[in-house]
């Protein structure tokens, strides 16, 4: 009976195979959470813009306890924003160009 329960295997066939999975997904999702996202600091300036412009955005960390999201362009940002030039510290480039979703600036006059 409970062989049609795990498709002709043994239970202790069955748990084994389930533990492998289990092992093989813990490893997989450790080395993803290792690679983390891009750091500028480590990049050459044509380097990050090459990621966004592959990417079309990512997540980079710029110092030690800062990262930001940068776009290749306004496409990439939510629909009440635009994309707007900034600036990031690179390996090679103090001032390297990147785009960064900005909302609009609304005026109070009515």
């Amino acid at each position: 009976m409970l062989a049609g329960v795990f498709g002709g295997w043994t239970l202790a066939e069955f748990l084994k195979s389930l533990a492998g999975a289990a092992a093989a997904f813990v490893l997989l999702s450790t080395v993803a959470f290792a690679q983390g996202r891009p750091d500028a600091r480590t990049m050459s300036c044509a380097d990050v813009q090459a990621l966004l412009a592959r990417q079309g955005a990512a997540v980079i960390t710029t110092g030690p306890n800062t990262f930001d999201r940068y776009v290749s362009n306004t496409g990439a940002c939510n629909h009440t924003e635009f994309a707007e030039t900034d600036f990031i510290a690179t390996r090679d480039a103090a001032r390297c160009q990147v785009r960064s979703c900005r909302r609009p600036v609304r005026s109070r006059n009515f």
